[in-house]
Order: structure tokens, then sequence, then C-alpha cells
């Protein structure tokens, strides 16, 4: 029997080297025992840890897999992620293709928790302004249901850079002071205060974008659990709000609809957007967005179409003329393309979600023509935020790429199409399929490659939709 003793409740780096070292070794999963030794050093070697020796190489895939499903509260998920590795490198390279596999079908669902438990944190974190000594700083109180902290604290860096914070949660906190990020132990409740002006701000912010004539509790209380609602400021406005439905529903229809002025658009950076928890609310938000300079010659914020729910999500590259102009994805000649591709592939558009990597049409001027550019890497890198937000809302079972920018923006690396098309990649509880943009076909110089190279699109189209 071996014994491995972990650093940490998420000691990835731990966990990956002890696997491979006790498959190199030739230890099978059943004589394998993990545990966790908590240490103050989050980044040590894990006790008694040697570097492994010897070929050992298993798919990107899993190992992207491992890194989520090991944040999971299971007890006994450094075990079932090693009898993953055992197989893989017992020779089943494909092993997580078999989505009927029991073992296989564990890890997902450990994965899956832990991306909507991430999910819920990025969407429901307030901060309360404390100041102590002229110093302010912002305090968050979140309950995790899985060990979500130190893979999300980055993220809440990256989004609220310009604040000095601290996160506190029952098992591990996170401290930014502007320059380092810092992870320490657990806290309580108690230890954030109960009330600051921000509570006004959110609360107003909730009750100006709750639309009553589409109120359904159920789904409500779905996307946002009552566990969270004590951390909420804005949750003390939700029983008024639903008793007040009927009437404010009636004052809408009756209201004559008056299209305002178009007013200068407030700047948005990554430090002050709220964090929206709804479909609508994200659209809305980033209806503002400034976080590149795209925005200053588009006519308008493109955002994605469909259903909350779709289990099929369409990424493009970035709004065209007659997108930018109308508001919405796929309007033009590619997407009447894709329109009908999409039918004689059996597909129905209005059950898929439809959006691009890039949410703002980048265009050269010649003469009274707008002529598409490509996005470069950091306007697709910065926009992945908003795209980032739709995947975890709408979470769904297939993404198809279309074209190489949106292959780029989503597996984060340059792609090769004929090299990537058609094959199932999977990532964070779903598959990725890489596929052609319909503006490509509309490119070809004649008639027989573009039907070529059509009927091999809605080929594509067919199989992902047998995935789903």
């Amino acid at each position: 029997m071996r014994a491995i003793v972990l650093n940490h409740v998420v000691d990835f780096g731990g966990w990956r080297t002890a696997a491979r070292s006790a498959a190199l070794d030739g230890v099978p999963p059943e004589e394998t025992l993990w545990s966790v030794h908590e240490t103050t050093d989050l980044f040590a070697e894990p006790p008694g840890a040697a570097p492994p020796s010897g070929a050992f190489s298993v798919s990107r895939a899993l190992v992207e897999l491992a890194a989520t499903a090991i944040q999971a509260s299971d007890p006994e998920r450094f075990a079932l992620l090693y009898a993953l590795v055992w197989r893989a490198h017992r020779g089943e390279k494909h092993v997580l293709e078999d989505a009927a596999d029991p073992l296989v079908q564990r890890v997902m669902r450990l994965a899956a928790a832990v991306r909507r438990d991430t999910h819920k944190m990025r969407a429901f974190v307030r901060f309360r302004e404390v100041v102590a000594d002229d110093t302010t700083r912002y305090v968050a109180w979140f309950e995790p249901d899985h060990y979500i902290v130190e893979a999300n604290a980055p993220f809440f860096v990256r989004r609220f850079a310009t604040m000095t914070w601290s996160i506190l949660t029952p098992y591990r906190s996170a401290h930014w002071d502007g320059e380092a990020l810092r992870l320490g132990e657990g806290a309580q409740r108690a230890d954030v205060p109960d009330d600051d002006k921000l509570e006004a701000y959110w609360r107003a912010y909730f009750s100006s974008i709750f639309n009553p004539a589409r109120l359904k509790v159920s789904a409500m209380t779905s996307e946002m659990p009552r566990k969270y609602w004590r951390n909420l400021p804005e949750a003390a406005a939700i029983p008024d709000l639903i008793r007040q439905s009927r009437e404010r529903t009636a004052t809408m229809v009756e209201t004559p609809t008056v299209s305002p002025a178009r007013a200068p658009r407030p700047a948005a950076t990554l430090a002050t957007l709220p964090q929206p928890g709804t479909q609508g609310a994200l659209a809305a938000e980033a209806a503002t967005c400034q976080l590149c300079g795209l925005y200053k010659h588009a006519t308008q914020t493109v955002f994605g179409e469909g259903p909350a729910d779709a289990r099929l999500m369409l990424v493009g590259e970035q709004p065209g003329d007659q997108e930018d102009l109308a508001g919405r994805p796929f309007v033009g000649p590619a997407g009447q393309m894709l329109d009908r591709a999409l039918a004689e592939a059996g597909i129905d558009r209005s059950t898929v979600y439809v959006t691009n990597a890039v949410k703002h049409f980048k265009f050269e001027p010649r003469g009274k023509r707008r002529i598409h550019a490509t996005p470069d890497r950091a306007e697709i890198q910065v926009c992945r935020f908003w795209l980032d937000q739709e995947r975890a809302l709408v979470r769904p079972a297939v993404t198809i790429l279309l074209g190489a920018s949106a292959a780029r923006a989503v597996l984060g690396r340059t792609v090769t199409i004929s090299r990537e098309r058609g094959r199932p990649i999977p990532l964070e509880g779903g598959q990725v399929m890489v596929t052609v943009h319909p503006s490509y076909l509309l490119r070809l110089p004649d008639q027989e490659s573009q039907a070529r190279e059509y009927a091999a699109l809605v080929g594509d189209l067919r199989m992902a939709a047998g995935w789903v």
C-alpha cells in the first residue's frame, strides 16, 4: 500500500507528481491511500514526494479535467482521478471518450459540480466597504460547496484589479492588496460587516433589471438559490418584487413605448462592471462595454442570442457589417448560409445559442463600405470575458467553433482547422468541435469548391447534433 499525503485540499501539483510516480512504479489504484495534511504553504512539495522518471503521457483533456475535478469536495476525488490516470497510462488513451463508463461519468459529474459552484461564486460574491485607519478595503463572504477559492482568486484579481479586497470563505480566504495575491486560512461570517453604502446600489441595480413580465420563481431560485440570499444585498428586494410583479406588469403594458435619444455610454472596466446573474443582465452590461477600442467605431455591441439552456452553442469570430447595424449575430450573408446549413443538418436555429468571440465589428473603411478586419489576439483575449460568461450561463453540451478566431478564443491556443476539424475535444464537461466559418465558403473562387465545402460544413453540423 502506498500512502500519499498532499499539502492541501487542492494540491494539484502534488497530486500530479504523486500520480505520475505511482503509475510509473506500477502501483494500482486499489493500493494507494490518499490523504491531506494542510500546511501554510500552498505551493510546497508533497511530503516524501520524489521527482518521477520514465516515459509518461496522458491527454491534455485528462489533465484539464483533473485540474477541475480536484476542486470537488468529494473525499474520494484523488483516488478517482488516479484511477483514470492509471487506465490512460496502461493503454486506454481515449478513456474520456467513453461517455457510458461509470468512472468517467462520476468524474465528469464532479467537474460539472465544480463549474456550477464557480459560476455561483463569480455571480454572487458581493463586496462590502470597510474603512479603518483612513484605508478602504472591500470584504466579501461566500460559502462554496467545493474547494474553488484558489482557482477563482485570479479571476477576481483581473476583475477588481484597482480595489483592495478580501474574499472570506469557511475553508480559505483570498486577499488582494493591489499588487500581490495572498491565500490564507478560512474565516467566519461574523468577520464581514452587515451594512455599507454598496447595499443600496445592489438593491437598486437588481430592481432595475428585474422584469416582472418574465417572472418565473422556480427559474429564478434555480439560478439564484436561496442559500446565497443572506449574502446578497439585493435579495432583500426579492419578496416585494414578486408581490408587486402583476401590478408592475400591468403598468408596463399600459405605458406607451418611447424611444429615447441615444445617450453616451458610460465607461466600463473589469473593476467596475457589476457581475450579472442572468442572460438578460449580462447582455445589458455588455452593451456598455469599452474594454477595448473596437467600441469607438462599431454601431453597438452584438451579443449572443438563443435559449439560456441550449444544448448546442455556435461561436463565430465577430459581427459583420449587417450584424453591427441589426444588433444580432449571423443575420448577414454568412448567417443566411449558416441558417441553410443548420436546416439541412436537421438543427432548428431557435434551439441553438449563437454568439461571437468578439462582440464589436472590426473593419477598415473603404469609401462608403466597411470591410471586415480580423480581430487581433489582444481583442480576442479581452472579449473572452464575455464569452466565458455566456458559456457559464448556457453550459452547452456541445460547442461548435466556427473558424480559427473562435477556436483560439475558446481553446486558448492557435488552432489549425484542417488538423482539428470534426473531432470531439473534451472541454469543461462538454465537447467542442472545430469547423470552418460560413464566410469562408463565400470567399471560395468557384461553385464546385463552395458546394464541396458546404457539404462538409453540413456534415460537421449533423455530427455535432449527434453528439448532443
